[in-house]
């Protein structure tokens, strides 16, 4: 499999219409070659889930472009799995990434989209590639490993990364996590909930990494709200968690009013949690439950047991028309990742526009009073983390609904 070939997507044609002139340079050639077309790339004929990897690698193919046309914008390079395991999130990703230039940066940039694949490695050569092409800021990779290797290249480059992880652990000068990163979720929903009563929580965690960061949070948070940290248990990978469920509610009814049961973990093995829950006619009027941005989709609100339950991310409505554009255009809704992707595209023109040439340097990144994207506010820190402005939401029969809305600016902490 060719490291250097950019995967392509098949739009309807009134929108292909729609998008000519509109420059996106298309990565060519298992040499290394690169070409440029003013065409968005075509869908891949096949498409594969991330958890399953193709039982036959997939040959290379070339893709034969035009000769690249000078347009003096700045060129950003989108960092993307468009092979391997992780192709079909990595496709749609790009995909949102055009709808963005659709949408008027393509006025401002030029967008070199490079083949990651899966791996570390594909990341670092990707970034070296983009850096023999110039690029002025590097919008990716995917994933956490991927970005912290290649965070040396772009270091030495010269060139600001935002990495669409949400892996706090990698952030630092000139790697900045823009994914919906667990700590600042956990912070703001117990923040919240201590307002509301909550002084002590227990937690049924998945047995993940996440369920590990995710607890971590927890503990930071309490210790800054003045609650405490009662009985932590993780559920297995499979199978039943009724055991894990009785041990929690059992606790649980041994505490004063004032309890929250913590529940970071999110479809498939919700449901299971769910019905664990349901079956010990768990009391949510006593304690309430809380998650994180596991739940921000429409499997949640199928779970009787999450009844009133809160969790913090970026308000649902704000995303809403991105959501049914990118679904009239594609015949699919997009995956929860794509705003990301559409947001970071759309900061690179903002930057662009800033002078001519564009400015993507650390100070043009963090400071001032940040970037209004379909996921809300946000603010690139000089150590990598990004804040955002997030709303806390109520499950509900009927879905989730706003309890207390995103703040409307963002405080800047000190650098």
């Amino acid at each position: 499999m060719s490291s250097s070939v950019a995967s392509r997507s098949v739009f309807p044609s009134a929108f292909v219409a729609l998008l000519a002139g509109t420059a996106i340079a298309l990565l060519g050639g298992c040499a290394g070659m690169q070409k440029t077309s003013t065409r968005p790339p075509p869908r891949p004929a096949a498409q594969v889930a991330i958890t399953q990897p193709p039982s036959v690698p997939a040959p290379a193919v070339v893709v034969a472009t035009p000769a690249p046309v000078r347009t003096g914008k700045p060129k950003i390079a989108l960092l993307l799995p468009l092979s391997g395991r992780a192709r079909e999130i990595g496709v749609a990703l790009q995909e949102a990434a055009e709808l963005a230039l659709f949408d008027g940066a393509g006025k401002d940039i030029v967008l070199v989209p490079l083949d990651t694949g899966d791996t570390p490695e594909g990341a670092v050569r990707a970034v070296e590639r983009a850096a023999d092409e110039g690029v002025g800021l590097l919008l990716g990779p995917l994933f956490g490993p991927s970005a912290a290797a290649a965070a040396a290249v772009a270091k030495r480059a010269g060139i600001e990364m935002l990495t669409f992880s949400n892996d706090q652990g990698v952030a630092q000068p000139g790697l900045y996590v823009l994914g919906l990163a667990v700590e600042p979720q956990v912070a703001r929903v117990v923040e919240f909930a201590a307002r509301r009563g909550v002084r002590r929580y227990h937690a049924m965690l998945p047995p993940t990494p996440y369920g590990g960061q995710a607890m971590a949070a927890l503990r930071a948070a309490a210790a800054r709200n003045g609650a405490t940290i009662g009985r932590e248990e993780r559920i297995p990978a499979s199978g039943d968690t009724a055991v894990v469920a009785q041990r929690l509610t059992d606790a649980i009814k041994g505490d004063p009013a004032g309890a929250a049961l913590f529940v970071p973990i999110g479809p498939p093995r919700l449901s299971a949690v769910g019905q664990s829950l349901v079956d010990l006619e768990f009391d949510s009027r006593r304690a309430r439950i809380v998650g994180t941005g596991v739940w921000d989709g429409p499997g949640a609100a199928a779970e009787k047991a999450l009844a009133g339950a809160w969790f913090a991310a970026p308000d649902p409505a704000r995303r809403a028309a991105f959501e049914r554009k990118f679904a009239a255009v594609h015949d699919k809704p997009p995956p929860r990742l794509a705003t990301l992707a559409y947001d970071a595209v759309m900061l690179s023109a903002q930057l662009a526009r800033v002078k001519p040439g564009g400015d993507f340097t650390p100070e043009a990144l963090t400071t001032g009073e940040g970037f209004n994207g379909v996921d809300g506010l946000y603010m690139p820190l000089a150590d990598g983390r990004v804040e955002r402005a997030l709303a806390v939401l109520e499950v509900g029969p009927d879905g989730v609904k706003v309890v207390d809305p995103a703040p409307t600016s963002l405080r800047r902490p000190a650098n």
